[in-house]
């Protein structure tokens, strides 16, 4: 499923967008009430993670205005404020589930995914292909024309994000921020490094590359000539 986290605590932003990633979800990270608002007005989410309590606006009033747009995306609230009143605020602003903090991350996960299924979201796709290669993400295998291809777990969570992106062009920003957890550029050639080391065990030896370097863009990986 694709999700939006609207929370301004940088850290548990981080640690939710992390865990939902290795959930088998694709996320996208809003800091402040404004910034939610505008993703979530012109992004098609399949839910919503709100935090309550937001700079520039509140988490309740981004819901209500959705609403009024006729917005139905599923929106899990989240708050420290978990008495009743406050969760029927919530609720009756326009959430669909409300969750208290601290709070379990397994429970999260449950909940925002039981909210996707009720909205009717796709089974979350376990095994990836691009032409002859294969992802496995349960059995943690990879393999390109029946062939075996060990590979590391950062060279594996790069070759994932690469794949649910097949045929778009990846910014390193994309990488840092998803596959290593950076904010910020370390300049570094630790993409680089990584990148030679998966094209030369996805690439080498087999017909047609899949691993394409766009010039002053970032990368892509597709079947076929960029």
């Amino acid at each position: 499923m694709k999700i939006l986290v609207v929370e301004d605590d940088r850290e548990a932003a981080q640690y939710l967008a992390k865990g939902l990633n290795e959930s088998g979800h694709s996320v996208d990270l809003a800091s402040d009430g404004e910034e939610g608002y505008a993703l979530a007005n012109g992004g098609s989410y399949d839910v919503l993670v709100i935090d309550r309590m937001l700079p520039k606006r509140d988490g309740l009033s981004i819901i209500t205005d959705l609403r009024q747009k006729s917005d139905s995306t599923p929106v899990l609230i989240l708050s420290a404020l978990g008495e009743v009143d406050d969760r029927v605020k919530g609720l009756r602003a326009g959430g669909d589930d409300y969750l208290a903090k601290p709070y379990a991350f397994s429970e999260l996960v449950a909940r925002v995914e039981a909210l996707g299924r009720r909205r009717g979201s796709p089974e979350v796709e376990t095994v990836l292909k691009v032409g002859d290669l294969e992802l496995d993400r349960l059995a943690h295998r990879v393999q390109r024309g029946g062939t075996s291809i060990p590979v590391q777990p950062r060279e594996f969570r790069l070759l994932e994000y690469l794949m649910r992106h097949a045929g778009q062009v990846v910014t390193r920003t994309m990488l840092l921020e998803n596959v290593w957890d950076y904010h910020f550029d370390p300049q570094t050639n630790v993409i680089d490094v990584h990148m030679s080391r998966l094209r030369s065990k996805i690439d080498k030896g087999f017909a047609s590359p899949l691993l394409h370097t766009v010039r002053g863009a970032g990368y892509m990986i597709r079947d076929g000539e960029v």
